[in-house]
């Protein structure tokens, strides 16, 4: 078409049209030439010689020579053999090949359009022997004429499908479609029509579209007659008509299943049998209805709809094989009830209404037959709970129980009590009628309750264990006031010494095992050796605590640190119990406040609260301690020194030490003072012999020596003077930066003794109120000796 375009504005561009003559399919276009002559102004015009639009070529040639396309002429060519043509393009020379001298176009090989549906040349005219071109090259088309060579091909070679079975006629199935290489717009090479070869009657396909439906009604599409279809399609070109090309595929149909069929029994009656001690929950039989459908279509629910085993049996369904277990709701007994007859429903689980029908449900008959079997005793009860009083005499009847041989041989029973529940044997049982007595005496406090089992077996079968049952027994112990009540603790506590009459100074309470029904109450006194004089009092708060308090101002603790106080504590239930609970007092010394400053170490450790872990540390750090001193004695006596002082008159430097509770300062045993009142003992002038001094560079200075007055009673200061003299003026007495000290005690004081020796041992009471008209340094000796305290206890 373009070409053509072209060539209509060329031919009006030259004002003129020359026809050229078509010989087998080339056609030529003769032109004018225009030439012009002019004089510098004037235009030259060329005339056109040839030129082609396009030839054609039939497709897939047999024939053994080169095929014919056309022949190409110019006007330039006068049959002289002085022209030449050529070809260039694609396939020139390879494909198509053209006469130089005579310009005949032939194709070399067959060709096939569907690989290629045309090709684009070019030719040109030149001279031979100059090898100029005699006209401009002109390109031109070599279209294939297409032919029917191809047949229909689909885009499967199988196609897979379904439809639901009891579909209507002309259901869509599926549609297939199929493609044909060859030109469609030539002819009907390519029109294609759809038919089916193998299928019928139940499905049809659409000619044009390939679209396949069922052919059938629901009555003829039943999946349980048939579920699996293989159709076979053919896709015709030439639109159908005879001597087309024909392609074909295969579709395999499925039939869905729909629930179209009700469940049915297998059999119209089941029977089963089972054991009387069959145990609840257990499985008796199963039954089995079968359904043509499948899958969810298939699944089906059993249910008891009558009988007289309606409250005794269970059905239900399994999810795995969709059978009916048949399964036991309470227990059987052969002997009340021997056969059971069971009405059996089974329906779809999800029905389909479109075929819903009175047949929808099937029913069947169950018949149970219970089997006798020889059955252990029976108890009455399936538990026992008995109480006894904890002072029951041994040999007291607390109850019984009993069981009976459910068979029909009612069996005598032999009752006996499991050891292992009883280890202590404090319970019997007679075997002849189950009572339970006592064996050993109780103690609720102890045990308040007992748990024992009874063993029932018949006396045929003593020796066989399966033929045995057993009860459990709670035997509930009594209470009986045999407890009396005691302090809840071990009670320890302080008085101040400026303590008031009347101040409290402990709550206590008390406990009683025993456990009364309307609680306790306990009454709280003061027992009677403490009520003589007594320095404290109980008060009873009614809920079961006391007070205790003072009765009088003021507690020396100097006079007495520690007093008793003893408590009586009584319950009020018949027979009473009553103990008598102690009290530890210990008089502390206090502040204004009532605040505890000092006291005795078994007070201060109470009042501080040391834990029983304080304690026990401090006790190791006391042997820790024990350890390092008898260590460091150890190795002092391992030391083998000299000592200084040679002889036992030689006092220099000698330490006296009083650490006894002897005669006081007139027990003159421990050291004798008349070595320093007589210092003519001490003449001869001693050495020491811990160092050897050096005589020549210390010669020692003549000893000089005074004479003292030997009289009883002389004063000894001019003795250590003279000592002090010596020792300053002896550079060779060692050691030389050591302090030696000499020190009197004088010839007495003024004031008279103070030593408890010479003081007055009179037994009678002493009057000390004048200590406190001495002034606050004397207060605490005011309040120690100025109350009064009794002789007794407290």
């Amino acid at each position: 078409m373009k070409t053509w375009i072209v060539l209509l504005l060329w031919a009006c561009a030259h004002q003129s049209v020359n026809a050229v003559a078509l010989s087998r399919g080339p056609v030529r276009r003769k032109t004018k030439e225009i030439e012009g002559r002019q004089d510098k102004d004037l235009l030259r015009r060329s005339k056109r010689g040839w030129m082609w639009r396009q030839f054609f070529l039939q497709e897939e040639y047999t024939g053994t020579e080169h095929q014919y396309i056309g022949k190409l002429h110019s006007d330039m060519d006068r049959g002289d053999g002085t022209v030449m043509y050529v070809l260039a393009g694609d396939g020139a020379g390879t494909i198509f090949v053209i006469d130089s001298n005579s310009g005949d176009l032939h194709a070399t090989r067959s060709l096939d359009r569907e690989e290629k549906p045309f090709y684009t040349l070019r030719a040109q005219v030149v001279n031979k022997k100059t090898g100029l071109p005699l006209e401009p090259e002109t390109e031109f088309t070599v279209k294939l004429h297409d032919i029917n060579d191809n047949e229909p091909k689909f885009d499967k070679e199988v196609y897979t499908a379904s439809v639901p079975e009891r579909s209507h006629i002309g259901t869509y199935v599926t549609q297939v479609t199929a493609q044909d290489a060859d030109d469609e717009m030539f002819g009907y090479s390519a029109k294609l029509s759809y038919s089916i070869s193998q299928g019928h009657p139940y499905f049809s396909v659409e000619p044009n579209t390939g679209i396949i439906r069922t052919a059938l009604g629901p009555s003829d599409m039943d999946r349980e007659q048939r579920e699996h279809y293989q159709v076979v399609i053919e896709a015709k070109d030439m639109a159908g008509q005879k001597g087309g090309l024909t392609g074909t595929t295969t579709v395999n149909i499925s039939l869905t299943d729909v629930n179209d069929n009700p469940p049915r029994f297998m059999q119209s009656v089941y029977q089963f049998s089972v054991p009387e001690i069959t145990k609840v929950g257990s499985s008796v039989g199963r039954i089995r209805a079968v359904d043509a459908d499948v899958g969810r279509n298939a699944e089906m629910d059993y249910t008891v709809v009558g009988g007289d085993g309606l409250d005794v049996f269970d059905v239900s369904t399994d999810k795995n094989t969709q059978e009916g277990i048949l399964s036991l709701k309470k227990p059987l007994d052969y002997e009340k009830k021997k056969s059971y007859t069971l009405q059996i429903q089974v329906q779809n689980t999800h029905p389909d209404p479109r075929f819903l029908s009175s047949d929808a449900k099937d029913m069947a008959t169950i018949r149970v037959s219970v089997e006798d079997v020889d059955e252990p005793p029976q108890f009455e009860k399936i538990s026992y709970i008995l109480e006894v009083k904890e002072d029951a005499a041994v040999g007291t009847m607390i109850g019984s129980v009993s069981a009976v041989d459910p068979d029909i041989r009612r069996s005598p029973v032999k009752y006996s009590i499991d050891r292992h529940t009883d280890v202590d044997r404090i319970f019997g049982v007679y075997a002849g009628n189950g009572s339970i007595f006592l064996q050993r005496p109780l103690d609720r406090e102890e045990f308040a309750w007992h748990n024992i089992s009874v063993i029932a077996t018949e006396f045929r079968h003593l020796d066989n264990p399966e033929q045995t049952s057993r009860v459990p027994v709670y035997i509930r112990v009594l209470d009986v006031n045999d407890n009396p009540p005691m302090l809840a603790s071990f009670y320890e506590t302080f008085v101040c010494e400026n303590a008031k009459a009347g101040q409290k100074i402990q709550t206590i309470s008390a406990v009683d095992p025993d456990d009364p029904v309307g609680g306790h109450r306990f009454l709280f006194s003061l027992a009677p050796e403490s009520s003589v004089r007594a320095n404290f009092s109980v008060r009873d708060n009614g809920d079961n605590t006391a007070g205790i308090l003072t009765r009088r101002t003021g507690f020396g603790r100097m006079h007495k640190s520690t007093h008793l106080v003893a408590v009586v504590i009584s319950d009020g239930h018949i027979p009473m119990q009553s103990s008598t609970g102690t009290l530890t007092i210990r008089v502390c010394t206090c502040d204004r406040d009532g605040n505890m400053e000092m006291c005795n170490a078994e007070a201060l450790s109470s009042a501080a609260g040391l834990s029983t872990g304080a304690l026990v540390a401090i006790l190791l750090c006391i042997l820790i301690l024990l350890l390092i001193v008898v260590l460091f004695a150890a190795m002092k006596r391992q030391k083998k020194k000299e000592p200084l002082i040679i002889s036992k008159e030689d006092v220099r430097d000698n330490v006296v030490s009083y650490n006894d509770e002897g005669g006081g300062e007139e027990d003159t045993q421990a050291f004798d003072i008349g070595a320093l009142r007589h210092p003519e003992v001490m003449e001869e002038s001693k050495l020491r012999r811990d160092i050897l001094p050096s005589e020549s560079l210390y010669p020692p200075p003549p000893l000089r020596r005074t004479l003292v007055p030997s009289r009883e009673n002389a004063d000894v200061r001019d003795f250590i003077n003279q000592r002090v003299q010596e020792n300053d003026g002896n550079p060779t007495a060692p050691p030389y930066d050591s302090l030696a000290t000499y020190a009197y005690e004088g010839n007495g004081s003024v004031a008279e003794s103070l030593s408890s020796l010479g003081s007055v041992s009179s037994e009678g009471e002493q009057d000390y109120n004048y200590l406190s008209e001495w002034g606050p340094r004397f207060r605490k000796l005011a309040d120690m000796y100025g109350g009064e305290d009794s002789d007794w206890d407290s």
